[in-house]
């Protein structure tokens, strides 16, 4: 018997080869969850299955690209030949396309709409068959940004996807509370990843414009994930939560 708060759940988590994808994993699997875990590059996600399952974690890497939809119906299909359900879909895999409005160029448009707004739809869709034809209700967390909240400069097509993003989380309480599915977004703010850190001004940066006064770590984005994919919060749906700092109550610019 185990007391673990995820025991008996399977997840999929998209974009999880590092960052906060990876630690959402993580967190699952150490919680007692049986993580399929998805990013595009096959080495990244062998890898950070092999960490999860190296601390004692069930954890089975697929990867592949989440804007293409039938790649998105085999990870489904591939969480329940592996471990016989699903019961947890996180959409995280996103991509952000920094661009001046006025020089924006289609090809960006369509790259950045593929990932943030498509994949994430069709996930969507395909999770919610699954676990309504299982009957035993599930959770869909979506991920969205202060940027669906707050202007930003360059950042209009990827601010406009993650705005759609909450959107689409609130629409589907129409639809999938009959199935005992709840769908929620969270909002991360300035955190702390591989590649945010690439920027060596970064973290001074957003320490000095973030009330709080730093940027999130990945454990911080990872901690407000689990909880909306947990039994804490089953009659919470339609919502988002932005976890900044504090940063979108004031807002002041990074530039």
């Amino acid at each position: 018997m185990t007391n673990k708060k995820f025991a008996d759940q399977v997840a999929i988590v998209t974009g999880a080869g590092q960052g906060i994808g990876f630690e959402i994993a993580r967190q699952l699997a150490s919680e007692g969850a049986s993580v399929i875990l998805n990013d595009i590059d096959e080495e990244l996600a062998n890898t950070a299955s092999a960490e999860i399952k190296k601390q004692g974690g069930v954890c089975h890497a697929v990867a592949g690209d989440v804007s293409n939809v039938e790649f998105i119906q085999h990870l489904v299909d591939e969480a329940v030949a592996k471990f016989g359900k699903l019961t947890i879909a996180i959409a995280n895999a996103g991509i952000t396309t920094f661009g001046e409005f006025l020089d924006y160029q289609p090809e960006s448009l369509k790259q950045v709409m593929d990932l943030n707004l498509y994949g994430t739809f069709f996930l969507t869709q395909k999770a919610a068959i699954q676990i309504k034809k299982q009957e035993s209700g599930g959770s869909i967390l979506l991920m969205s940004s202060v940027t669906g909240h707050q202007a930003h400069k360059n950042l209009a097509a990827y601010g406009m996807t993650k705005a759609g993003l909450e959107m689409l989380a609130k629409s589907l309480v129409a639809e999938l509370s009959d199935y005992n599915i709840t769908i929620n977004t969270i909002a991360p703010g300035a955190t702390l990843t591989e590649r945010t850190l690439r920027d060596k001004e970064y973290m001074e940066t957003w320490s000095r414009i973030t009330p709080l006064g730093k940027p999130a770590t990945v454990e911080d984005i990872a901690n407000a994930a689990l909880f909306f994919v947990s039994p804490a919060s089953r009659h919470i749906t339609g919502q988002s939560l932005v976890v900044d700092g504090g940063w979108t109550a004031t807002s002041p610019s990074p530039y």
